[in-house]
Parts: structure tokens; sequence; C-alpha cells
């Protein structure tokens, strides 16, 4: 498994000319995920930290470009880190929008970590489900369609911070007090 560090991961960002907010809004994603994880391993969750780790900060690596192309960047994303052969993150950032399936495994795995951590930020603040869900469906539900995936989305994600905090001693409310919002630990 190749994963680049965390240097590599900001050139990566740069080499796409990642606006400020976006890069914000990626390393909070990060802080929030490093933090599930380090608490879930704890609890014996067996996960790959340093997985986590590059996925978090790189899961939106062709967002801007998909404002000018309407590309979904999740796709892209993915297929863009695996074609620089990293394919198990961009595996992970493939699956940050949509899980391909959940709760597939006893117990949770990297893509779901990434993507509940990218649900609970919007910009650059951590968030409680539905006020993520508010704005979602504000910005992005275009049709009746729209809305009825994006609530199924929604559903699972609640189903989904149910199945990560079952694990943890701090509940969701809580994960706000416990990130450092200045930074991404490495």
């Amino acid at each position: 498994m190749h994963i680049p560090e965390r240097a590599i991961c900001l050139s990566l960002l740069d080499d796409m000319d990642m606006p400020e907010h976006i890069l914000a809004h990626s390393q909070l994603v990060c802080q929030v995920a490093l933090l599930l994880t380090d608490a879930l391993q704890a609890a014996g969750v067996p996960l790959n930290r340093p997985l986590v780790h590059a996925s978090a900060l790189l899961h939106d690596i062709t967002k801007p470009r998909s404002f000018t192309t309407g590309e979904n960047h999740a796709q892209t994303g993915g297929e863009y880190l695996a074609g620089l052969g990293f394919p198990e993150v961009g595996e992970v950032v493939r699956q940050h929008v949509v899980l391909d399936a959940y709760f597939a495994a006893e117990a949770p795995n990297e893509a779901e970590i990434v993507n509940y951590a990218d649900k609970r930020v919007l910009h650059d603040k951590i968030v409680p489900l539905d006020q993520r869900m508010q704005y979602i469906l504000a910005r992005y539900a275009k049709t009746e369609t729209h809305v009825r995936m994006l609530q199924k989305v929604w559903e699972q994600t609640d189903q989904l911070e149910k199945r990560l905090f079952a694990y943890l001693r701090f509940t969701p409310l809580q994960l706000c007090d416990r990130v450092d919002a200045e930074r991404c630990p490495p």
C-alpha cells in the first residue's frame, strides 16, 4: 500500500491551485477524521491512520475544477489519486460523498470515517448533521430525485454516526470540543 505523507498531500493540493477555503475545509475534515480514528483505535477498532490522514486531506482534490466542469469530484478525485499511484487513497476519496456500502464490515473502516468527517464539516466549522443536511439540500438538491437521494444518504449517515459513536466515550455534540480547528495534526 502506497500512501502519500502529509507534505506530499499538501504539495498535491498546491498543484491543483486549491482555494484557501477548500484547503481549510479539508484540513478540518482531516482533524475530525484523525480524532475519530485515534478514539476508535483506542477502543480496539483496527484502522490505518496514514490512510485516513491522506484521504481526508485529499478528499476534495478535484473539487475546484468541478465548479467549471460539473464533474463528480468524488469520482474524479479517486481516479486522479489512483492514477498517481495511490489506489487505496483514491478508493476512500471516491467514497467521501456516498459510500459503496454502509456497514460493509463489523467494525467501522477508513472510508466510513472520512465520509462521516466530511459530513460534519461545513466550510471550516464543525456542525451537527442536521445543519449540514440543510445546507446540502439548499445547495445541491435541484430536483425531487436529488432530494430523495440526499435524504437516503442522510438516513444512512445518521446510522453511521450511531455506529461510530457506539465505540466512543464522547457524543457527536462533544466532537467540537475535542478538535483543534487551527491545524491538522500529523
